[in-house]
């Protein structure tokens, strides 16, 4: 049953060594980092981490990102088959100090909503306690220096999807259309389903801690804690 969960996006940015010494975007490094810390707080026996991938499928859980995917110039450590946003949320995880029992779970860009919430069902039942790390990013197309340059459409795509998380509202969030999400290359569009079939039926309020669009991508950092009813005679924290 999942007890808190953390979402956060995957821009190779978080790692340190990708940027330097020179500090980038320091509110989105400390807000995923908070989230991931609170996450780890409340105590779960098992942390799962979702995130855009080739495939739909596990790694090993102690598989680590090779950050010269991104940057060929640091040395090549970890796995370079790993799908980076799984390897920068086991970064989190252990930059937050967490050694316990994890899992690694990829979901498909074309997997339909339905067997998103399947996904994240299935990994809320990993454990007694289970605490869910999902790693996604929103629209990549929210300014003309974009990615995908200016949509129009964008801002409000991203706008709806923060106020599904705001009100817990998981059927708003498995109503985000997978066509319109392509379009608009938001790759986290899976991510955000599978995270509301593993919170159903008793979704609480995420508290954002961070929500903004640099490079015209938009980022949104959240946390969420198990609502009153979701882990039997367990209290919210």
């Amino acid at each position: 049953m999942i007890v808190a969960a953390a979402l956060c996006p995957c821009p190779p940015l978080l790692a340190r060594p990708v940027t330097g010494h020179d500090p980038v975007l320091p509110q989105l490094r400390e807000a995923c980092a908070e989230a991931v810390r609170r996450l780890v707080a409340a105590g779960p026996e098992l942390i799962a981490v979702t995130g855009p991938g080739p495939r739909t499928g596990q790694w090993p859980s102690d598989s680590r990102l090779d950050l010269s995917v991104f940057a060929p110039a640091l040395r090549r450590a970890g796995d370079p088959a790993l799908p980076p946003p799984l390897g920068l949320g086991a970064m989190l995880l252990d930059q937050a100090g967490y050694r316990g029992r994890r899992v690694l779970s990829a979901v498909a860009p074309d997997e339909p909503p339905a067997a998103c919430a399947r996904l994240g069902a299935k990994l809320g039942r990993s454990a007694a306690r289970v605490g869910l790390l999902a790693m996604g990013d929103g629209s990549a197309r929210r300014s003309r220096r974009a990615p995908g340059q200016l949509d129009e459409r964008a801002a409000g795509f991203d706008a709806e999807a923060e106020r599904a998380l705001r009100r817990g509202d998981t059927g708003a969030l498995l109503a985000i259309s997978p066509v319109l999400a392509r379009e608009l290359l938001a790759s986290g569009r899976p991510v955000w389903q599978a995270l509301a079939g593993a919170l159903r039926p008793a979704a609480a309020a995420a508290e954002i801690l961070y929500a903004d669009a640099p490079f015209g991508v938009a980022y949104t950092v959240a946390f969420i804690g198990a609502a009153p009813d979701a882990v039997t005679g367990t209290s919210r924290r």
